[in-house]
């Protein structure tokens, strides 16, 4: 499942995808990785050694600086996500402000992505991400500022929230790129296993964080993510390798690059059909995180089960990160796409059951949770070493824009289904396009397609 308790804070720049084959480790006959596109195309280093007896992540200097940092810049980001909403709704009594300004901070992911993947790819990375850093930590800074003065002006902490959205945009795109440089290709899954774990511990204690920090005083929150944004910028810049290719020749237009990132894409039939089924999925995950409100809320259920029920869903989802490259090791790609998909068809029927079981609807969302946290590491992989170097922002943010539309029209469309059949209809309807998402995943040919060139088709 998308992780479920994050969607229901309205995070979609995190979207699940599918797993990248590893190769057949059982079998013996592993796929080769060139250096080229394992480790951004740089000669091994005492930091990222190409070498099958590479030093542990935790030794890699550079990784771990890199990790750190964007993990710090994520809880900042999760903590202020909480709080400008919850200060606009203190201050003014309008939940269409609040709303207003959450949707200001989320924009972003819907507008940035495709100009923000192609910046990426023709700027130093290491200084989009300082840059970024610096950015947010003024912005917040400003509303500290705005906030101690007594005066919460709407049109103000609209403007903050749309900039550090944006700034947060380049901010992952830059450090999602950046991995391959500072880790070898062998240890890209683990690498990425402890990325998708830090983003989902980022949320879980970001959140509680920001709501906790506001009950405090209002301009704590902002204080804090000020302060925890430039400890990142310092973390980055103790990083000692490149995070990115040299380039050849000069960057093309601006329009240029973002077409060149659309065609390749598109020439990617194994990519095209993965996100072709995670847009739809994450439509359906959107409409059922709004059921289960629904079907809590029409059996006069409490906010704070809604809440345990969907932060269910995120603990399952970081087992499901932190076992992700096992998984890898063991199915072949195009098996764990299918199984994944009938595995959340399997848990997706049974809520309509459990509306009024909530220990059964927490174990539902704590299993579907755990999909989603094995897909988002196996995607990761599966993008840096199917994209070049120089194209690997563009490639992230059309992943990320897909994912981001297709969650901005889930509540919309749920809502319309609920009002017409009931929250039991709804998750039973919801549950039949996903299994009919599952056959025509078993049925497309995209699937059939090797997910890069070193790598053996799919069985």
């Amino acid at each position: 499942m998308s992780d479920t308790a994050r969607r229901a804070a309205v995070d979609p720049a995190e979207v699940p995808w599918l797993l990248a084959e590893e190769g057949k480790e059982q079998s013996g006959d592993a796929a080769p990785v060139t250096a080229e596109e394992g480790t951004g195309g740089h000669p091994a280093t005492a930091e990222a050694p190409a070498e099958s007896g590479a030093r542990p992540l935790r030794h890699n200097r550079d990784f771990r600086l890199l990790w750190g940092g964007a993990g710090l810049s994520l809880l900042a980001g999760r903590a202020t996500a909480v709080a400008y909403p919850l200060t606009v709704l203190w201050a003014t009594g309008s939940p269409g402000d609040a709303g207003l300004v959450g949707t200001a901070l989320l924009l972003p992911q819907l507008v940035m992505q495709l100009p923000g993947g192609a910046l990426v790819d023709r700027w130093d990375r290491r200084r989009v991400m300082v840059a970024a850093g610096l950015g947010q930590a003024l912005v917040t800074g400003l509303v500290v500022a705005l906030l101690l003065s007594g005066r919460t002006w709407l049109w103000a902490l609209l403007v903050a929230a749309f900039a550090e959205g944006t700034l947060g945009v380049l901010h992952q795109l830059a450090e999602r790129a950046a991995v391959p440089s500072v880790v070898p290709a062998e240890q890209l899954p683990a690498a990425l296993t402890g990325n998708e774990a830090r983003t989902r511990g980022a949320a879980i204690a970001g959140q509680p964080l920001g709501s906790g920090l506001i009950g405090l005083a209002t301009a704590l929150p902002y204080a804090a993510a000020a302060v925890v944004q430039l400890a990142s910028v310092i973390c980055l810049f103790g990083i000692r390798g490149r995070l990115q290719q040299q380039r050849a020749a000069p960057p093309a237009r601006l329009g240029t690059e973002i077409r060149e990132g659309l065609v390749w894409m598109w020439r990617q039939p194994f990519l095209r059909a993965v996100m072709t089924a995670v847009a739809v999925t994450n439509v359906l995950f959107q409409g059922l995180n709004l059921a289960v409100m629904t079907g809590i809320q029409d059996r006069h259920g409490t906010q704070f089960e809604v809440g345990l029920v969907l932060s269910l869903s995120g603990a399952g989802g970081l087992v499901g990160a932190l076992t992700g490259g096992w998984w890898q090791h063991r199915l072949r790609l195009r098996t764990l796409v299918l199984g994944g998909l009938l595995a959340w068809t399997a848990l997706m029927a049974p809520v309509a059951a459990a509306l009024h079981t909530p220990v059964l609807l927490g174990a539902l969302f704590a299993a579907s949770g755990y999909v989603g946290g094995v897909f988002n590491v196996a995607g990761g992989v599966l993008l840096v070493r199917a994209a070049p170097d120089r194209m690997r922002g563009r490639a992230n943010s059309l992943a990320n824009l897909v994912g981001s539309g297709a969650m901005a029209a889930g509540p919309v469309a749920a809502g319309f289904l609920l009002e017409a059949t009931g929250a039991v209809r709804s998750v039973l309807a919801l549950s039949a396009v996903m299994a009919l998402t599952a056959v025509c995943a078993l049925l497309s040919p995209g699937l059939r397609k090797a997910p890069y060139p070193e790598s053996e088709s799919p069985a």
